[in-house]
């Protein structure tokens, strides 16, 4: 008998994730990750607020005794705090806007977690992820695609799973609607069926993220100066770490028309503010790049991209620099394309690659 080692996190899918695995004739242990430290953030703790609240223990520890499995709780504290929360205030105060659920992904939920249960004599992880992981006979590579329900679709903070990780890797729910999951977890009269979806990043349930930032970091974003595409001081900003590319909103300056954040340079803390057709880019460059279902790009591929995660993907020709970076060009010049986001990219169903936009 297989022993998989389930990521759960209190809610509906990684509950019925474990159920479905069950059925099927795992041997199944649930396993929920400890991330916040007590001192590190007190909303999060709140019911409901996010994935990974403290309260998240709780459920998931009632559910799994529901279904007569294991449960363990990992923790994973000091790790979240230095490649997750601190990656996210770094970043923004070197003027970039990161996806922290893509760091945690890949450090702590198929890495840490991994580590372990292949360590502890599991054959397979398996969370919750909306993502179908299979193997291509042809290329003998593992592949990363899209679910059944596409507007689910988790593979955007997946990509930078390596062939291990995809090859230890199960996702039951790629293969059904999210109506059908909750269905499932109402009839087997789970305790967290109603549960809703979590949103936000967890760590700033509140959406301050630049309160967040002093608060963890103990640093302050000096002022600065707002000023337009030609150079000209509009006025004075706040503290780099209060805007991001594309905002409009929240910007405390009247220029008796509408203005956007174009750019944000950190070596002169300026904010450069424009007009919304400043914010298109026709091409743009992505570094740390990972490979899932090519080994190697050797020649330009016309497949498309996402640059964000709620984004519809857009056609783009990309090409190898080296290095571990490629140059992503438009067929169309794109909207705020932001320094530190992802850019994930797709040939159909099937996630190419993946990498950080410079």
């Amino acid at each position: 008998m297989k022993k998989v080692m389930v990521g759960m996190s209190g809610g509906v899918d990684s509950t019925v994730t474990a159920m479905l695995l069950k059925e099927q004739g795992y041997e199944v242990t649930g396993a929920t990750l400890r991330l916040f430290s007590d001192e590190d953030i007190k909303e999060a703790q709140k019911e409901g607020k996010t994935c990974c609240a403290l309260s998240g223990l709780d459920d998931a520890a009632a559910v799994s005794s529901m279904m007569e499995i294991p449960h363990i709780v990992l923790d994973r504290r000091e790790d979240f705090r230095s490649y997750v929360m601190g990656d996210f205030c770094e970043s923004y105060f070197s003027g970039r806007t990161p996806n922290p659920c893509i760091r945690c992904n890949r450090f702590l939920k198929f890495g840490s977690m991994l580590d372990y249960a292949l360590e502890n004599g599991f054959d397979f992880i398996a969370t919750g992820h909306y993502a179908v992981s299979e193997y291509n006979e042809k290329t003998g590579r593992w592949l990363l695609k899209r679910p059944v329900d596409m507007s689910k679709d988790q593979t955007y903070v997946l990509y930078s799973m390596t062939q291990k990780q995809l090859a230890h890797t199960l996702f039951p729910l790629g293969s059904l609607e999210k109506s059908e999951v909750r269905s499932m977890a109402e009839k087997s009269g789970m305790v967290n069926c109603n549960k809703p979806d979590s949103q936000d990043i967890c760590f700033v349930p509140d959406g301050d993220y630049a309160g967040f930032i002093r608060s963890f970091s103990g640093k302050t974003s000096p002022c600065g100066s707002f000023i337009d595409m030609d150079g000209n001081i509009l006025g004075e900003h706040k503290g780099i770490i209060n805007y991001t590319i594309g905002q409009r909103k929240g910007l405390g300056i009247a220029l008796g028309r509408p203005a956007y954040v174009v750019k944000k340079d950190t070596a002169s803390n300026t904010v450069v503010l424009g007009e919304e057709k400043d914010l298109y880019t026709r091409s743009f460059m992505v570094e740390d790049m990972n490979l899932i279902s090519v080994a190697e790009i050797t020649e330009p591929l016309h497949i498309s991209v996402k640059t964000r995660y709620s984004q519809r993907e857009q056609p783009v020709t990309l090409s190898n620099l080296g290095d571990g970076r490629c140059l992503a060009e438009f067929d169309e010049p794109q909207r705020a394309v932001t320094s530190g986001q992802a850019a994930v990219f797709y040939d159909g169903d099937t996630v190419v690659c993946g990498g950080t936009i410079i």
